[in-house]
């Protein structure tokens, strides 16, 4: 079985306006990395269906949808706050990109496909159950794994977000969910300022300083990630795949680079093979330096898909 690539042509045509740091060139940036490392040819690439309305209201209110598919602009741009902005052909992404996570879920669970990264944009986890904000407009990740629980009766999903930011929307549409265990990785004090002091059981938060570097990032993920999920024991594993703690993306302060994305993916392909029987679903977040973001992602893909030799 192989590794599916998952995209959709509307999620290049999201475009938030010049300058914007969650640009169309993100995909390009990550398809180009690809071909040049030779791996390109060698997944499987499938197109994003629409997220159907139900799948999207298991996670969001139907105001949210109802207001997002109201604001649509038929030209121009439309601002949702200061981030997060819409074009026309923005509402069409969001649902593909919702979308792509249903399909990756589905065939993995029928045993078609081994793994999937859900290559799409608009990003999703700080879209809260009612609110698009951060570059987000419906919670992609929280999506795929909500129709988890309801579509394929699983009952222990992991969620790895390892995204600079925390993904305060994945914590708040799941808080109250205890099949479902979020572990974050992200860089505090920053944007969104929260995640920090989050007790849970199954909420585990992992806050680092501006600076952290891979030696520190790897030594905090194994200390306090790690034996978290080995005791979930989960029977799926998703990924919010964001790439911008790299050392040179303009929007953070860590330090890592390609290596360590490649390393984190390993552990986690480590603990779906021992309880999840590989499944894992990985979906693109932040990452806005384009050449680090396409050699991260192409780092995290090849182990996705078992193109890779452990990392160094």
């Amino acid at each position: 079985m192989t590794c599916a690539y998952i995209s959709h042509p509307a999620c290049r045509l999201h475009d938030m306006g010049g300058g914007h740091p969650e640009s169309p060139q993100r995909l390009a940036a990550i398809e180009a990395a690809l071909r040049a490392e030779g791996c390109w040819d060698r997944l499987s690439h499938l197109e994003a269906p629409r997220a159907p309305r139900a799948a999207l209201l298991r996670v969001h209110a139907e105001a949210h949808v109802a207001a997002l598919e109201a604001h649509a602009p038929e030209h121009g741009l439309i601002e949702l706050d200061p981030d997060t902005a819409m074009n026309p052909h923005s509402l069409e992404a969001a649902h593909r990109a919702a979308g792509a996570g249903l399909l990756a879920v589905d065939r993995i669970m029928a045993g078609e496909i081994a793994t999937a990264f859900c290559a799409v944009r608009p990003p999703g986890h700080h879209a809260t159950r009612n609110r698009a904000m951060g570059f987000c407009l419906f919670n992609n990740l929280a999506v795929a794994v909500a129709h988890g629980l309801a579509a394929h009766g699983l009952s222990r999903v992991a969620i790895v977000d390892f995204d600079v930011h925390h993904g305060n929307g994945t914590e708040a549409i799941f808080s109250q969910e205890p099949r479902v265990l979020l572990c974050s990785s992200f860089q505090h004090p920053h944007y969104p300022y929260c995640g920090a002091d989050t007790v849970s059981d199954h909420i585990i938060p992992l806050p680092l300083p501006h600076g952290t570097a891979g030696p520190q990032y790897r030594a905090a993920f194994a200390a306090r990630l790690l034996p978290a999920l080995e005791a979930f024991q989960p029977e799926f594993v998703f990924c919010s795949a964001g790439f911008d703690g790299h050392r040179d993306d303009p929007l953070a302060g860590f330090n890592l680079v390609e290596a360590d994305y490649a390393w984190i993916t390993e552990q986690v392909m480590a603990l779906a093979n021992r309880h999840a029987h590989g499944r894992v679903v990985s979906f693109l977040e932040g990452g806005y330096n384009l050449h680090a973001l396409g050699r991260s992602a192409a780092a995290h893909i090849r182990v996705l898909a078992g193109f890779n030799t452990p990392a160094a």
